[in-house]
């Protein structure tokens, strides 16, 4: 029903995962709710830390620029949704994620679709409280980051790509046409941009050693 939660879901039971640009702690909150077995870390550049699930490890760093502190291959899953598009550079971001990901661990990008640059914007729309539908309606975006990018980022590195896709919540996305008749509210848009399906997704592992059988024979 959701692509978020289904990654989520797949994580080892009690592992690690690893949320990349964890701002306010909303999405925290909700991987906390769905997986309260696993140990969570956050980096954000800011962050609201306060805000943060119990027991949440936060470090605070730059995602073009910074190194972060936990070893190789420390992660069975990373999440970073909602970043790329505010970044100049990726490959920083990449490599400490190809780096920190351990052997059959798996990452999980989304950002906004190239359609929301079609989109009419918040501000022409007249709205009443602040909402991003147009890409530029909020400030902070440098570019769309196309999926196909990321697969090239994310192959280059040696991860295999899972799937991709266009990312809805579709409870949400069929509350659409509840609320689609009623006054401009925030869950009246959040109902419609999943309908639309406004944000797109990939997802990629990093492979697992071939296992050395005693039957190999070694050249020496």
């Amino acid at each position: 029903m959701d692509t978020r939660a289904a990654f989520v879901a797949r994580t080892p039971r009690e592992g690690s995962l690893l949320d990349l640009g964890s701002s306010d702690g909303e999405t925290l909150r909700h991987i906390a709710e769905l997986r309260p077995d696993l140990r969570i870390y956050a980096v954000d550049k800011a962050g609201q830390p306060d805000r943060y699930p119990p027991g949440c490890t936060f470090h605070r760093a730059d995602l073009e620029q910074d190194a972060l502190p936990w070893p190789d291959a420390s992660m069975d899953a990373i999440t970073c949704m909602h970043v790329v598009e505010h970044l100049h550079r990726l490959d920083r971001l990449m490599d400490e994620v190809s780096r920190l990901l351990k052997p059959g661990g798996r990452v999980y990008f989304e950002t906004p679709h190239p359609k929301s640059l079609n989109l009419p914007s918040a501000r022409t729309l007249g709205l009443s409280i602040p909402f991003t539908i147009h890409f530029y309606d909020d400030p902070s975006h440098i570019r769309v980051v196309p999926v196909c990018e990321l697969e090239v980022e994310l192959s280059r590195r040696g991860l295999e790509i899972l799937g991709s896709g266009v990312s809805r919540n579709w409870l949400f996305a069929a509350s659409h046409w509840w609320f689609r008749w009623g006054p401009t509210t925030r869950r009246r848009l959040t109902a419609w941009i999943h309908w639309i399906g406004w944000s797109a997704w990939i997802s990629a592992r990093k492979p697992c050693p071939a296992p050395i059988h005693a039957t190999d024979k070694v050249v020496p």
